[in-house]
């Protein structure tokens, strides 16, 4: 059977001291990693972050070897400064999420968004 990719979710950022957008896409996807599985795929920027059940369980397990309740997706996440990122992470617990946070310099907080995952965490 044939990956279905339905978009879930669609948002931008406006920086007003540049003027520049920082664009976010989520996908849901019937069909993700090795193991064909059911998945949550965000691209923003450029990057992606699959979040599919092998990558989940190994993004889970370093969190708990930190001891921590969110494991931050170094790969898919832009953290050159402290006013302007994006983060985004795995968040643990009964019903694991994906998480992004995006931060432009004229906004005092960032924007944040959660996304449940398809899928449980052993």
């Amino acid at each position: 059977m044939a990956n279905i990719k339905t978009q879930v979710d669609a948002w931008e950022v406006t920086d007003l001291a540049d003027n520049s957008t920082i664009t976010v896409s989520v996908f849901s996807n019937t069909e993700m990693g090795n193991r064909s599985r059911p998945g949550i795929q965000i691209i923003c920027q450029g990057k992606i972050a699959n979040y599919e059940p092998l990558s989940a369980e190994r993004w889970a397990y370093q969190a708990a070897q930190e001891k921590k309740n969110e494991h931050l997706v170094e790969e898919a996440s832009w953290t050159e400064y402290e006013d302007t990122y994006i983060r985004q992470w795995l968040v643990l617990g009964e019903k694991p999420k994906a998480k992004i946070e995006v931060k432009v310099r004229s906004k005092q907080k960032p924007v944040v968004k959660e996304y449940d995952l398809p899928f449980t965490l052993d």
